[in-house]
């Protein structure tokens, strides 16, 4: 075996590596202790088993929470059809494909699924991934090379900021939902350079949704693709739920379009729509969808069903657009910072980490099921609860949790807090109500 010295004082381990004296890969992790705090507090929020899933409550510890923390926007991951679909899937097929589907993997139900979301979303051609994490990665290892540019949103969720970091082009943050800020960044750009623009359509956890136009509009000028996450709008905005793309009738100025099965339609995957030759290279060169095991069959018949079912019963959009603005409504009349967002998407400023964190377990023993969401996933002191809605919330339960809600604030003095105000001042807030989507037409917001 061959060793290379990096200092005089290298040694040669047990298992044939080379170590350097003192230095222990894993002394960090038996240092980081974060988690065992919080348990021991008994205010850890993370990794909650849920026995039983029933609608817009679960069983969690042995106790009947109402879900606020889930995003099955339509209600239709336990929909008894959507389940069933998976059910017949799989005794067709089996329970996996035990190969990827550049290989032995590919199922007639994918093509099926993929022929499916391509009409759904007006695009020529899209393309299945085993998850949306996936689907952006995907996509941005595979279509750049040295000398191109990324430009991304400053608070895109952490599946597009990891895609973009694993691709060799250069990464160009721009300021958030800002045209202004992305026109400064594109001036400074080789005109002649690989460019494209990488946004949610609907953010994770603002909640509010992308100025599409305005920035497509100025992509457009410096020659720069755009690629829309649409993982957080499929099923909530857009004519039939088609996304933010669709709402603001841009579709075809997207070259990309990327989405989820995990929320509105209630399963988990990925896809990417776009022009057939995109799609065809993306195909052919994408690692993580080569190198790994394909959807299992349960995955694509539930989707499809949720799919046609989300077209076809268009009171769920306009029942969650409902459930949308009266927590949008109670919460801001009960003096809660819910900051810019538009969505069933709803963040509950705290402001302090470890008071999120109690707020989170009082909810929970208070019969509600929200998490906190802390740094990096929102700035440092700027802790939330973030809740989101779902079409089958009853009145009932939406009681339940404002009442909870505005209890434990008191408890806690959270409006009191200096951390609180200080996070206030810091974060805009949105004070419009957006009208209730009509069937069959766009979610207008």
């Amino acid at each position: 075996m061959k060793i290379v010295s990096i200092s005089g004082e290298d040694v040669i381990s047990p298992l044939g590596g080379v170590r350097k004296p003192g230095v222990d890969l894993f002394d960090k992790c038996e240092a980081y202790d974060e988690p065992d705090r919080a348990q021991a507090l008994g205010i850890y929020p993370f990794f909650r088993p849920i026995e039983e899933m029933d609608g817009a409550e679960v069983i969690c510890e042995g106790k009947r929470v109402i879900m606020v923390g889930a995003n099955n926007y339509l209600g239709l991951a336990n929909d008894p059809r959507v389940v069933e679909a998976g059910i017949a899937a799989t005794r067709k097929y089996g329970l996996g494909c035990t190969g990827s589907r550049f290989l032995s993997g590919n199922l007639i139900i994918h093509e099926q699924l993929e022929e499916a979301l391509a009409s759904y979303m007006r695009k020529d051609a899209a393309l299945l991934f085993s998850t949306g994490y996936f689907a952006n990665q995907g996509a941005l290892t595979s279509l750049f090379e040295d000398g191109d540019y990324i430009l991304c949103d400053k608070e895109n969720h952490a599946s597009l900021i990891d895609g973009c970091r694993m691709s060799p082009a250069k990464i160009i943050p721009f300021a958030h939902n800002s045209p202004e800020s992305l026109r400064r960044r594109l001036t400074r750009l080789p005109r002649e350079a690989g460019k494209m623009v990488v946004i949610d359509g609907v953010f994770s956890m603002s909640g509010d949704i992308a100025r599409l136009p305005e920035l497509m509009t100025v992509a457009a000028e410096f020659g720069a693709k755009f690629y829309v996450d649409e993982a957080h709008a499929l099923g909530v905005i857009g004519a039939d739920g088609r996304g933010a793309a669709h709402h603001f009738g841009v579709a075809n100025d997207a070259d990309l379009i990327m989405g989820t099965f995990s929320k509105s339609l209630g399963c988990m995957g990925g896809f990417l729509a776009g022009d057939e030759d995109v799609i065809k290279f993306i195909r052919h060169k994408a690692r993580c969808f080569i190198f790994t095991a394909s959807p299992p069959p349960a995955v694509a018949g539930g989707v499809l069903c949720s799919l046609r079912i989300m077209q076809e019963e268009q009171w769920r959009m306009v029942k969650l657009w409902e459930n949308t603005h009266r927590m949008h409504r109670e919460f801001r009349a009960a003096g809660f910072h819910i900051g810019t967002t538009e969505t069933p998407i709803v963040p509950i400023l705290v402001g302090d980490e470890q008071k999120a964190f109690f707020f989170a377990q009082k909810l929970f023993d208070n019969g509600v099921f929200a998490t906190p969401a802390i740094y990096p996933a929102v700035r440092r002191g700027q802790a939330i609860i973030r809740t989101s809605y779902m079409a089958t919330h009853t009145p009932g339960q939406l009681d339940h949790v404002l009442e909870a809600f505005e209890r434990i604030a008191r408890e806690l003095r959270i409006f009191e807090d200096d951390a609180y105000q200080r996070a206030a001042r810091e974060i805009p807030q949105r004070h419009h109500h957006t009208p209730v989507p009509k069937p069959g037409r766009s979610a207008a917001i």
